[in-house]
């Protein structure tokens, strides 16, 4: 399907500088772009590909100044990146979603099935589960019994929900991710063995959380495992039983939180991180890559670094000493050495 330069500045809000007429029908990178394809500009480190792309139509912002010729038509938006996120949005409605029900998978008859659902090969949905409206389950995936998956929901191929966990609307899960496993719950027996202790809750999602592919989150010893609306987890991430993430948070790649731990709303936490059980994490806290949580975030909006994770701009003076730990180890020798030399004199 092609648009032209009019109609996706329409679209986008945006002022047209350039051919309105210009049509294309593909999205590109600007270092990539070719004729008929339209791209973005929003980080300055790109700006040098501007004025060379072959891409028909760029998205920048209204204050981006060109510094020579542009053979390209702008649109100007008051923010490229969420705009070409709008446009990209667009495009993927615009996918004829898949339909009907293969053959080869397998749906037990006390299941509800919602209308125009999508049921991929060798998929198998268990007993009284419920599945909403227009929802699309890729080839593979496991759904146990019980389970609830609502409206609009997609489930990538291999994913596994197991028994009575709760999906809400409009989530998107990806390839090979396990919600409702076991938790890790292991009491210590007298004879250092460890004893299995049975998890019998479960998970819920809430509406419009996106959860990226290979990640577990665990069922809950009792009770539940909840991620909040508008949450968004990264890929190969471990959220543990009985925890909570609140709202519109986001857990980047290779995070794993630990047991009955509750993070706030609107909190970042970098990739590689780990938090410690049992602790909260106030609202809109922001922990940096490869940091360790190990207690309870009380104050809200901080920003923490380290292992343990402390205040940035503490971090950030202790790096500034560490790497200057040799340099003030051979200063602090020579001092000593001039204090003994010193005592000697005094004394002898």
């Amino acid at each position: 399907m092609k648009y032209t330069a009019g109609e996706i500045g329409k679209f986008l809000n945006g002022v047209i500088e350039g051919n309105p007429e210009v049509e294309v029908n593909s999205i590109s990178k600007i270092e990539e772009g070719t004729e008929g394809s339209i791209s973005f500009l929003a980080n300055p480190k790109y700006s040098k590909y501007i004025y060379k792309t072959k891409a028909s139509i760029v998205i920048v912002n209204k204050d981006f100044e060109a510094e020579k010729e542009i053979s390209s038509t702008l649109i100007r938006v008051d923010d490229a990146y969420n705009s070409f996120a709008s446009l990209l949005e667009l495009y993927n409605k615009n996918k004829e979603a898949k339909k009907g029900i293969a053959k080869n998978s397998f749906i037990e008859k006390s299941a509800k099935k919602g209308k125009n659902i999508y049921v991929g090969h060798f998929a198998y949905i268990g007993e009284n589960a419920k599945i909403g409206n227009n929802v699309q389950i890729y080839p593979q995936v496991y759904i146990g019994n019980n389970v609830t998956i609502e409206d609009n929901t997609i489930l990538y191929a291999g994913v596994k929900v197991f028994a009575n966990c709760k999906i809400g609307k409009d989530c998107i899960i990806h390839g090979g991710t396990v919600i409702g496993s076991d938790g890790f719950g292991f009491a210590a027996k007298s004879n250092k063995d460890y004893k299995k202790v049975p998890q019998i809750g479960n998970v819920i999602i809430e509406d419009n959380v996106e959860i990226g592919a290979n990640t577990s989150i665990d069922r809950a010893t009792l009770g539940s495992t909840i991620i909040r609306k508008g949450v968004k987890i990264d890929n190969l991430v471990q959220i543990a039983h009985n925890v909570e993430i609140g709202e519109n948070s986001v857990i980047v790649a290779q995070v794993g939180v630990a047991g009955s731990t509750r993070i706030g709303k609107n909190c970042i936490i970098a990739g590689q991180v780990g938090v410690n059980g049992h602790i909260t994490v106030a609202d809109g806290v922001m922990v940096g890559a490869q940091s360790g949580v190990t207690s309870s975030v009380k104050k809200e909006g901080s920003v923490l670094l380290g292992s343990p994770a402390i205040d940035l701009s503490i971090q950030r003076r202790s790096l500034i000493l560490f790497k200057k730990l040799p340099e003030l180890q051979k200063e602090i020798s020579r001092l000593n050495k001039m204090l003994d030399k010193l005592k000697k004199q005094y004394i002898d």
